[in-house]
């Protein structure tokens, strides 16, 4: 597998950004008798926390001469060090290999290949020990050269040290020396452990306290001190099925774990009321700091992390249509096919064309929506469907042109199912290939795709 050419594009000088992040009160929530304190670590470079630890291994591995000028650095990441390594790597002229679990949101790959970093994309459905497990195969690439550097986040001490050494002092400072919890979570370990050391040492009565996934098995190993089985989770950069070595759980007095849902509503919830816009982990670190707040019979001053940026997210957990296809935000339900429509005329959310619209207009909202078919509406009524091979067959005949009006290619013949219509029916209508199209009353409703019926089916089914 070749990593192409070391590109050195990014001002090396950005890497002095990183750190010294602010801290803000947060005054909107019910927090008890506590207050509580956000570190804003969405505003490093890469708009993660995962920035500090990226260049203090890079740096390490540099100083050991573990990695040479224009060497190839590789990692195995299911959150934000990927891309926090893309940036260091940029800066400082190195290739870089990243193996990613499909989980991973779009936003952070796209971002991650634009900086000139090579992606290897491999199961989120597997455990360590599998050679699909993503540090397994980040090993196993790492070895096949010479001049590959694993970085290995998850037991490279460089890791701990930048937070016991950059992120704790910080804190400390922030808060004016007067501080009695942290809440933090775990993907590799890193920021809980180094913040464990640095305050072990000057404020030994701080209680650390560990947010965490529901399905992650490292809640349960600080209440039992015995590993279980893992389940799965939908937050990104925190939680694991194993108990990674740079985890020093050794300090943690306390363990929430907390579900996907309530994870993605307190992040939500966090960006409406205090104009604090983060990401999936930061949610499970709000929410577990606010049970520890209200919990609390005596007032205490807490902080917690923004570990990274929302607009890495922006296509799923602050996508409506994302968290309702999930069965974490409820839409009205009405017990029929309307339940199965994702895009519902009447809630403003279907993209659609009229007849006088240009086929270039109607190509570019399919595109930009990701939807390969839209409804033809005239003044809120039905009148065709146009699809991808409606689009293709008007360019193959020769004389069509995308600036032709859509009424030209749309198709007219609609056949319609009764909102009181069943998913037998709807199924035959996709076999068929055709779109089963919802009307309620003479109202169009929407289109039923086949995506809309799994995801239905899948809701069900949990």
């Amino acid at each position: 597998m070749s990593s192409g050419s070391p590109k050195n594009a990014t001002n090396p000088a950005i890497l002095s950004l990183i750190g010294n992040t602010p801290l803000v009160e947060c005054t909107r929530f019910d927090t008890g008798r506590c207050r509580l304190f956000i570190k804003l670590e969405n505003q490093n470079p890469t708009g993660s926390i995962k920035d500090r630890m990226a260049l203090a291994m890079v740096e390490a591995a540099e100083q050991e001469g573990k990695l040479k000028p224009g060497g190839t650095i590789v990692e195995a990441t299911a959150g934000n060090t990927g891309l926090s390594l893309a940036l260091v790597a940029a800066a400082k002229g190195y290739h870089l290999i990243l193996v990613i679990p499909d989980k991973m949101s779009l936003e952070k790959i796209i971002h991650i290949r634009a900086l000139g970093a090579k992606t290897v994309i491999t199961r989120s459905d597997v455990t360590k020990g599998h050679p699909e497990y993503y540090q397994d195969l980040a090993a196993s690439i790492a070895a096949e050269a010479p001049d590959r550097y694993y970085v290995n986040q998850f037991e490279n001490p460089a890791n701990p040290l930048a937070h016991e050494q950059t992120t704790g002092p910080e804190i400390w400072e922030q808060m004016e020396q007067n501080l009695d919890a942290v809440v933090a979570g775990v993907g590799s370990g890193g920021t809980l452990t180094g913040l464990c050391n640095y305050f072990g040492r000057v404020a030994p009565d701080c209680e650390i306290v560990l947010a965490d996934p529901q399905g992650s098995v490292l809640a349960e190993y600080v209440k039992t001190g015995r590993v279980g089985s893992a389940g799965s989770w939908l937050v990104e950069g925190v939680g694991e099925d194993f108990v990674p070595s740079n985890a020093d759980l050794k300090r943690v007095h306390k363990a929430y774990s907390i579900s996907d849902e309530e994870s993605f509503l307190t992040a939500r919830e966090l960006l409406f009321k205090e104009g604090v816009f983060a990401g999936s982990s930061t949610g499970t670190l709000f929410a577990a700091t606010l049970r520890y707040c209200r919990e609390q019979t005596q007032p205490k001053r807490v902080v917690t992390l923004a570990c990274d940026s929302g607009n890495k997210y922006l296509s799923k957990m602050y996508n409506d249509l994302w968290m309702a296809d999930q069965g974490f935000i409820q839409r009205e339900g009405f017990g029929d096919l309307r339940d199965l429509v994702s895009r519902r005329y009447q809630d403003g959310t279907i993209v659609s064309v009229g007849p006088q619209d240009l086929l270039l207009t109607a190509f570019n909202r399919m595109r930009i929506s990701d939807v390969s078919q839209v409804p033809v509406l005239d003044h809120g009524s039905l009148v065709g469907i146009l699809d991808e091979s409606d689009l293709l067959a008007r360019m193959q005949e020769g004389h069509g042109s995308f600036r032709d009006e859509v009424r030209t290619a749309m198709t007219n013949r609609l056949m319609t199912l009764p909102a009181s219509g069943n998913i037998s029916e709807v199924r035959a209508v996709l076999d068929s290939g055709r779109v089963a199209i919802v009307v309620e009353q003479g109202q169009f409703v929407g289109l039923i795709t086949r995506i809309d019926l799994v995801n239905y089916l899948r809701r069900k089914i949990a």
